[in-house]
């Protein structure tokens, strides 16, 4: 343990020197209170240090080797036009794009046919042009945050998404937010920071994809903050599709208001090492959550997943489905936590973890929790860890299938119950068909299935 303290401190000394550049060179370009947010973030991310394994929310997640490698500010995307084929894979989408290119706003976006009062927009166009709107929002909980890598998104804070769907707007187009990563010779760091807020009575569907545009390393510290206002409906995705040489850190928090319904779905398919916790508060009586997961991790592959729920009012009422599959010598982190808060009587909630482990070296540590403080309330939870069922095999090779597509058959059956509950079709299909195109017998798959 003294050599990773030790490699603590180098990395910490890396990023002061990092800091000191970027406050500099942003100068007066910006304004006060948000250097000043800045500055408290940065000198909290200090204080906390990076995690270790000592500490029990990162027992099972070891950073040493996203430390051991001196990443850079990636450099912001020139004025030109993207290559078309980089957004290729989403035109059959019907959805609004913005797009980020290693964490700076790229392009895309107006359209004729957007509601006129939705606001989305980049976070640094927004800073130059009218910083008031962001001024209530943005770092806001810099000061107060328990996490290291969320406070050092704070302080080095460059681009992402701001998003407002105005009051009683039902948006039946998506909004997809994807951030692409290019190789610049070097390995990179981004921190992009969204900002999304669905106004009362409003409805939308947001996509939140992180892409690789190469194999190369590199360093992805996301946050998102999601306010769901009285009676809003908001449905958000998260795909995780990284370079395997990539490390990913996310922080999502989600807070709903009186009667409000919220979805945050989790899918997480790269990456060295992926790490995403998410928090949901449902403040107000009557709210309704719901956080569904899906991770697929293979070779040594580490994917974690931490989440809270927290009810704090009566009558609220949260659903949590999580699967999980792991090959070869993969490893898998699920930790999940129910609190009920005194006087939010009348709760109801669930969480379930199920995880198929198809390889003897595969390794996955589930965590589920509920602390409950108050007396009249209706909660469970519960996890699964097996292999897939030998007379299934059995039949399936019965009916004619080789040993491969039989097996191939059934962990697609396994992954598919969550994966048939994302309601937007495209993005239903282009992950089914992504994890299709990963197995030797996916193209047989797609025709049988």
């Amino acid at each position: 343990m003294k050599d990773m303290r030790l490699d603590h401190r180098q990395e910490q000394a890396l990023y002061r020197t990092h800091f000191a550049q970027w406050n500099e060179r942003l100068g007066a370009r910006e304004p006060a209170w948000l250097r000043a947010r800045r500055e408290a973030a940065f000198a909290r991310f200090e204080a906390l240090g990076f995690p270790t394994p000592r500490q029990e929310e990162w027992r099972f997640t070891n950073i040493a080797p996203l430390l051991r490698v001196p990443f850079r500010l990636a450099a912001a995307w020139p004025e030109r036009p993207l290559p078309d084929e980089w957004l290729a894979p989403y035109r059959e989408w019907a959805a609004y794009h913005l797009v980020f290119v290693n964490g700076h706003f790229a392009g895309e976006l107006p359209t004729d046919d957007r509601p006129p009062r939705l606001l989305a927009r980049g976070i640094r166009a927004l800073l130059h042009e009218e910083p008031e709107i962001l001024e209530p929002h943005l770092v806001r909980f810099a000061e107060d945050a328990s996490s290291a890598f969320t406070a050092l998104n704070a302080a080095f804070l460059t681009d992402g998404a701001f998003v407002r769907i105005p009051r009683g707007a039902v948006l039946e187009t998506p909004i997809h937010l994807l951030f692409l990563t290019l190789e610049e010779g070097m390995p990179v760091v981004t921190h992009p920071r969204n900002v999304i807020l669905a106004e009362e009575n409003s409805q939308a569907t947001i996509i939140e994809s992180y892409v690789s545009l190469g194999d190369g390393q590199y360093f992805t510290n996301a946050v998102t903050e999601i306010w769901v206002g009285e009676n809003a409906i908001l449905q958000h995705y998260k795909v995780q599709r990284e370079s395997r040489a990539a490390f990913h850190i996310a922080s999502v928090r989600i807070a709903e208001e009186r009667t409000a319904m919220a979805l945050d779905f989790s899918i997480a398919l790269g990456a060295a090492l992926a790490r995403t916790d998410i928090v949901a508060i449902l403040k107000g009586e009557g709210a309704e959550c719901t956080l569904n997961g899906f991770y697929w991790a293979r070779d040594q592959q580490l994917v974690d997943h931490h989440t809270v729920i927290e009810h704090a009012a009566p009558h609220g009422t949260s659903r949590e489905f999580y699967k999980g599959i792991l090959d070869n010598e993969a490893r898998g982190v699920f930790d999940g936590t129910i609190i009920v808060r005194p006087g939010a009587q009348k709760t109801d909630a669930r969480q379930v973890n199920k995880n198929l482990l198809l390889s003897t070296d595969a390794l996955v540590n589930t965590n589920p929790r509920l602390q409950i403080l108050a007396d009249d309330v209706k909660c469970s939870h519960g996890a699964t860890i097996g292999h897939l069922d030998e007379d299934a095999l059995f039949y399936c090779r019965s009916r004619g299938l080789d040993a491969e597509t039989a097996r191939e058959m059934l962990t697609y059956a396994f992954a598919s119950d969550i994966l048939n509950t994302i309601a937007f079709g495209p993005l239903r299909r282009s992950v089914g068909e992504w994890v299709l195109t990963e197995w030797p017998e996916g193209e047989m798959l797609k025709e049988l299935l």
